[in-house]
């Protein structure tokens, strides 16, 4: 499929600046996969749609303040620096770890500056110059490079007193105290608690202790994973072709409790609700490792080897996940066969999105383009502080 054939035109005035004034109030539209019948409600109305024979399944990562605004010392030029995700412990493996935590002091990062970096410089950062940044070696990608830190405090406390909230390009910011106070707050889930990301999971920002409350009381249980997000989620396509474009690595946890719950949600036919794409990306890949594994493991290849983290899992035709983690770069796009979603509720997304394919390839791409112009019409919010669409 060509990438232009997601395009779709967006008012300026439509791009949300800052969320709503109050959680759990945003727009929500409702697009049903098999009629293609469009609802206009609000996120609280989310509880109708889902019954206690369903799962609802959220993202738990948590976003740190990884921006950082510094400056080279010896120039006093200034350095923007974005923290991407922990080095690997493996040097020549770019991919994202969950066992390279948060206390690591080797990262992954975005330079933005105006000289020419190289091996070897020392960036300072803080009030005091209190962080130190050097850089490494650089990586693949436009501006990436290996950054080792230096401090005398924890590195994370350190980012909470000066660090940035890393709101995404189209949220304009002009650095107030009051701006960073908002986003601290409300660029993030009520559930968050596994931090590493660098973006949030922004279907999760709509929910409110009383929207859980309401689906507690309908006995719809709740389940999570965790997949820190990168800042390659607002990544354009750039390739002409959609085939050609690469997603960025980034890293997931399934526990045990979610796959059991998962696993028993599908075998009594229930329907799994998916809270954003992350959510949806960390599940469609074990899914498929799982299905590629039973493919394997009866086949008579000496090399058949499994995808999965976890040795101690047991194959068999009732489980579509199994416990693991790994790192995942998922391209999802139309035509495919989801395997664990069923029900999504997602954000409004980019023009030529990787998320906007995702989400095509559940809805249908025509169905999808015709509901955002039915937004547009509508004065619907769009992107991370937006408004939210449900697929059902």
């Amino acid at each position: 499929m060509k990438t232009r054939q997601f395009w779709y035109p967006l008012p300026e005035r439509l791009i949300a600046q800052h969320p709503a004034e109050k959680r759990g109030t945003e727009k929500m539209m409702v697009l049903h996969r098999a009629t293609g019948v469009v609802e206009h409600r609000h996120i609280a109305d989310i509880v109708e749609y889902i019954t206690a024979n369903d799962l609802l399944v959220v993202n738990d990562t948590k976003v740190f303040p990884a921006r950082l605004i510094g400056e080279w010392p010896d120039t006093h030029g200034a350095i923007e620096l974005l923290m991407v995700n922990a080095a690997p412990m493996d040097a020549d493996d770019e991919r994202p770890s969950m066992t390279a935590g948060t206390d690591s002091l080797r990262w992954n990062c975005i330079i933005g500056s105006g000289r020419k970096c190289r091996e070897g410089q020392v960036a300072s950062f803080g009030p005091a110059g209190e962080l130190k940044a050097t850089l490494v070696k650089p990586l693949s990608g436009i501006g990436m490079w290996q950054v080792e830190f230096s401090c005398d405090r924890p590195l994370m406390d350190l980012l909470d007193e000066f660090g940035h909230t890393p709101v995404p390009p189209y949220v304009k910011r002009e650095g107030t105290a009051e701006e960073e106070k908002e986003d601290r707050e409300r660029y993030q889930t009520i559930y968050a608690r596994e931090v590493g990301s660098v973006a949030a999971p922004t279907a999760g920002l709509h929910f409110t202790p009383e929207i859980f409350a309401a689906l507690d009381a309908k006995g719809v249980k709740r389940v999570a994973v965790t997949l820190h997000v990168g800042p390659g989620t607002f990544r354009p396509v750039k390739a002409e072709n959609i085939e050609d474009h690469h997603m960025d690595f980034e890293a997931f946890t399934v526990p045990p409790e979610t796959a059991e719950a998962i696993n028993e949600c599908k075998a009594r036919g229930g329907r799994v609700f998916c809270v954003g794409s992350t959510t949806v990306r960390t599940l469609e890949t074990v899914a498929a490792a799982v299905e590629s594994d039973r493919v394997t493991a009866g086949s008579d290849s000496a090399d058949s080897t499994s995808t999965l983290t976890d040795p101690n899992s047991t194959l068999s035709d009732s489980k579509v996940v199994v416990p693991c983690s790994g790192a995942s770069d998922i391209f999802i796009y139309p035509p495919y066969r989801f395997r664990v979603c069923d029900c999504m509720l997602t954000n409004f997304h980019l023009p030529q999105s990787t998320l906007l394919m995702m989400i095509s390839a559940l809805a249908g791409r025509e169905r999808v383009l015709c509901s955002y112009a039915l937004a547009v019409r509508n004065n619907y919010m769009f992107f991370s502080y937006g408004d939210c669409m449900l697929i059902v």
